[in-house]
């Protein structure tokens, strides 16, 4: 039997992408354990806000049950926050060089990373917010390019491809993100 003290919480991560899967389990685990469904989820278009509550929702209904969602942001400052939430069908679309062409004609190449994680304790739950944000700029790609943006997102000095696994999610939008999930969860234990 599982005493008070050895309770742990469980998250079910709805995701179909194998390399946030891997970021949210280094980083969660074992303080909270993380299962994985991958959903097909319609993803309306509005804020970075709105665009998680309804996927929250929506994967709370579809499983019945309690879920952990999360959607990532990469912000242009001088685009007025664009691609923002959109930014998966830009990758899709125009690659890393693209992304890097649409700020060509901008001498300011300062971005903002965004994840928006969202928890529902299931179907008729409001769902809860957890935002990290992390400064930094577009760069050419450096470092293996084989997780989204990760090799065009530059802050402090390295592209998130560049650093080590650990040392990224100390600093990345997603790390920051869970810290705050990570706290909320050990206050819930608590109350």
């Amino acid at each position: 039997m599982t005493g008070p003290s050895e309770a742990r919480h469980i998250v079910n991560f709805i995701t179909g992408n194998a390399n946030k899967l891997r970021e949210v389990k280094e980083i969660l685990e074992p303080a909270i354990q993380v299962e994985s469904q991958a959903l097909d989820l319609l993803e309306i278009q509005g804020t970075l806000e709105e665009v998680t509550l309804d996927k929250c929702r929506r994967a709370a209904d579809l499983t019945g049950g309690p879920v952990l969602v999360e959607d990532t942001s990469l912000c242009f400052n001088a685009l007025g926050g664009l691609p923002g939430p959109y930014i998966k069908w830009f990758m899709t679309s125009i690659g890393h060089e693209g992304l890097n062409n649409l700020l060509a004609a901008y001498p300011d190449k300062s971005a903002k990373a965004v994840c928006t994680f969202g928890y529902s304790a299931g179907p008729g739950h409001a769902p809860i917010l957890f935002q990290g944000i992390t400064d930094g700029k577009i760069v050419p790609t450096r470092g293996p390019a084989t997780f989204g943006w990760d090799a065009i997102f530059e802050c402090g000095g390295q592209t998130y491809a560049e650093m080590d696994k650990t040392e990224k999610n100390k600093v990345s939008h997603r790390g920051k993100a869970l810290a705050k999930l990570q706290a909320w969860f050990a206050k819930e234990m608590t109350a």
